[in-house]
């Protein structure tokens, strides 16, 4: 048999990051940014009414039905076998740990203080995606969410006093949660729609999240008021699907790295909620140190 051709030669495949020329992905991930930064601030509303453990598990099981409802409807298949884990994974982050993490630090933290942990959460997951997925973003890209994170932290630190508080403990552990979570989820949503992939972590969690509405609601006062209700609606709805739907399909279209950081605005759109809804104040770092998150996302967006 004849050598074969140089023409004919198997030659690597280039693995390109994902592209995003008409800016739909950047926008749904912008998107589920803004569903995400009145998370704090509905959380502090949702507290009015109930305690922490019946929050976390009353919202999960709204999210649920509702996300339940949508497979059902449109009859969608059960995920195969081979998915299941990586829907463990996302359920465990986002559905479970991140929301039930961070309730527990808001019963003594400020939101304010809260976004420290947002303020990590690009760097944070842009390291599990390389770790995970294989990405390899630039050293610009890094550079530039490095900076983004020292800035915002930096920011939020001072906003909070600068003061470590008992609740750190569960804010860093949420965000180690967390960023597993949207990994896993942005992994999946290339190849499942972004709303099966936390539909589907919705329902997995229901064996658990049902027993656990009813021993908390059992347990701990319920004093409806209009915030408490508001609150535990959006972050039901508004940030346990919705938001998350639109996330993951973002992460998908442009890449994880990419799209997470642009939760370096995260928390300064929580500040500015938290200073509309709750009646919290900032400085005039504010703005300054806005334009040093634009200029960063710029950086890593075009890296």
């Amino acid at each position: 048999m004849r050598a074969q051709s140089s023409a004919t030669a198997v030659r690597p495949i280039a693995v390109t990051a994902p592209r995003d020329p008409a800016g739909l992905g950047t926008l749904q991930a912008g998107l589920g940014v803004i569903a995400f930064s009145l998370t704090f601030p509905s959380t502090a509303w949702g507290l009015e009414s109930f305690g922490p453990w019946s929050l976390v598990a009353v919202r999960a099981v709204l999210a649920a039905v509702v996300a339940g409802g949508c497979l059902l409807a449109l009859r969608v298949p059960l995920p195969p076998r081979h998915r299941l884990a990586g829907l463990a994974v996302v359920a465990a982050g986002v559905v479970l740990g991140f929301p039930m993490l961070t309730t527990l630090a808001l019963e003594t933290s400020t939101t304010a203080h809260a976004a420290v942990v947002v303020g990590l959460l690009p760097l944070t997951t842009a390291v599990f995606s390389a770790l995970r997925t294989g990405a390899r973003p630039s050293r610009r890209f890094w550079a530039a969410a490095v900076a983004g994170a020292a800035a915002v932290i930096a920011f939020t630190l001072g906003q909070s006093g600068g003061a470590l508080t008992v609740s750190d403990g569960y804010l860093f552990a949420a965000l180690l949660v967390c960023a597993a979570g949207y990994t896993e989820g942005g992994r999946l949503a290339r190849t499942m729609p972004g709303w099966q992939v936390i539909g589907w972590a919705l329902v997995l969690c229901l064996p658990l999240t049902v027993p656990a509405t009813a021993v908390a609601l059992a347990f701990e006062p319920v004093h409806l008021t209009g915030h408490g209700v508001a609150g535990l609606l959006w972050v039901a709805l508004g940030s346990q699907f919705l938001g998350l739907i639109v996330w993951y399909r973002g992460m998908a279209a442009v890449g994880i790295p990419r799209a997470s950081q642009l939760q370096l605005a995260q928390p300064l759109l929580t500040l500015v909620w938290s200073a509309l809804l709750l009646g919290e104040h900032f400085t005039a770092a504010a703005p300054l140190t806005a334009v040093a998150v634009l200029v960063c996302i710029a950086v890593t967006q075009r890296s």
